[in-house]
């Protein structure tokens, strides 16, 4: 029997602020242990919350980002459940009134192909402690508990794996545009339950759900619900049911394993928090920060293939990081020329960040600096494998390309009674490979021409050189 994927997602993003939110402690991550915490963020009696404001504009900037409605209106409420991470034994939350309704991503399919996600909604609440399993022992880390969270919930219309894989790019790739949050898996910051159902194809109604969590990287996503999908069929067709469960993704052995029956809503008895007020955004302070909001990637990868004349696919890498994106912008306007500027930076510059780890941020390069760069390259100033070199060293430990240049004669040298001197002594010092040219090995004549410009130490002009080499072994009856 054919089945039809339903899938939804619950998405927590942690939020970028300092502190927590509903008191001052901070939220760097990596701290030792228990070491950001304080009678608010641990429950202790007699001690009342305040609401981080930054939390706040943050979540109405994720919703606004995503076109939700904005709740003039949003109230906290009260989860109760008793798991060792949750110190009052309540998880501050909104239910009933959450600061954000409605909404949709688009995201590109595997074929090429744009599907509108909807979103049901987003809203506040504070994050939990963290379990820390050893082998004889458990502890919980506290640090966490109360750093500000949302939680995006998708409507029930994913239909693939890896349909869900990719609202979560598309997802990621936004609210850091925005600097929402780092939305890192692996560090825990973007976390994400997965609910999803099979029906026999054709049937309106939606089968049981299950929901899956400990999914922590995008490849763990898809995996866990590839899983999930062949568990749930071959019960279906062995005449069997699903159970509405939660179940927890083993990344080691590939599995699902059941957790818990799941629960609904009354089992946690919501609440209205009696120590938090409602949450109220007028329509100026929304404008306010409807104004900060970033240009979307989708829209910037336009304007900089209209703006730089840079292909399609080189807008879609340069515009998927905002660093990127602004340090690209910056050096195409500096040297007036896009496409040299997209060529360096996809070629050498990414190579670089790659190879070092580091962000674009944290090198030395400036974007004056490789402007510089690709204009003495455009002028014939210096070659490419000078230039290449220099950018190696300037990554590294910054400089002034001009000056760098002059101090130590890397200006490229275009004469030709010098290249042609350079090309006989190099002829004469290598008979082995002109006899091989001339028995037609035309390999030779590249080995030749890097001679030549190792003795120019790289300043020939590597046109002129070329033509030189061809020409002087024309002459010499090879």
């Amino acid at each position: 029997m054919n089945y039809e994927v339903t899938i939804g997602l619950e998405v927590h993003v942690q939020l970028k602020t300092n502190s927590k939110m509903f008191c001052g402690c901070g939220t760097q991550a990596g701290a030792e242990p228990n070491t950001q915490v304080c009678p608010g963020c641990l429950g202790y009696p007699g001690t009342l919350p305040s609401l981080n404001r930054e939390a706040v504009r943050l979540g109405a900037m994720a919703g606004m980002l995503l076109d939700c409605d904005i709740a003039p209106v949003s109230k906290f409420d009260r989860k109760s459940y008793f798991y060792p991470d949750v110190s009052k034994n309540y998880q501050t939350t909104q239910l009933t009134y959450p600061i954000c309704l409605g909404g949709h991503l688009d995201v590109t399919t595997e074929d090429g192909r744009t599907r509108r996600i909807g979103i049901t909604r987003i809203h506040l609440e504070e994050d939990v402690a963290k379990s820390i399993h050893h082998a004889g022992f458990s502890g919980v880390d506290f640090n966490r508990c109360g750093v500000p969270l949302i939680e995006l919930v998708t409507e029930p219309e994913i239909t693939s794996p890896a349909e869900a894989v990719a609202f979560l790019h598309a997802l990621r790739q936004l609210l850091v545009y925005a600097d929402v949050g780092e939305c890192n898996l692996e560090m825990g910051n973007m976390r994400c339950d997965a609910n999803i159902s099979l029906r026999p194809a054709g049937q309106k109604k939606l089968g049981t759900k299950t929901e899956i969590k400990n999914l922590n990287t995008f490849k763990g996503v898809q995996a866990a619900l590839e899983y999930e999908i062949d568990r749930q069929a071959g019960v279906l067709a062995s005449g069997g049911h699903i159970i509405q469960e939660t179940r927890r993704w083993d990344s080691e052995t590939g599995v699902t394993e059941a957790m818990r029956s799941k629960e609904d809503a009354v089992d946690y008895r919501y609440f209205p928090d009696p120590d938090l007020l409602p949450v109220v955004i007028t329509p100026e302070q929304l404008e306010e920060w409807r104004a900060m909001l970033p240009e979307r990637p989708a829209a910037r990868r336009r304007r900089m293939m209209e703006e730089y004349g840079i292909p399609e696919y080189d807008a879609g890498v340069l515009a998927a990081e905002r660093p990127i994106a602004d340090f690209f912008e910056a050096v195409a306007r500096a040297c007036g020329n896009g496409k040299a500027a997209s060529n360096w930076i996809m070629t050498e510059v990414l190579r670089l960040l790659a190879d070092s780890g580091r962000t674009i941020g944290t090198c030395a390069l400036s974007p004056a600096a490789l402007a510089e760069l690709i204009t003495l390259v455009g002028k014939g100033t210096i070659n490419q494998p000078t230039a290449k070199a220099l950018l190696d060293e300037i990554f590294e430990q910054g400089g002034d390309v001009r000056k760098l240049v002059a101090a130590r004669g890397l200006a490229q040298v275009g004469d030709r009674d010098a290249i042609a001197g350079w090309v006989r002594q190099v002829l004469e010092a290598n008979p082995g490979p002109v006899a091989d040219f001339k028995a037609g090995k035309k390999a030779a004549a590249t080995f030749l021409m890097g001679q030549v410009m190792k003795l120019s130490r790289g300043k020939a002009d590597p046109r002129l050189a070329n033509e030189e080499v061809a020409r002087q072994l024309a002459e010499s009856g090879a």
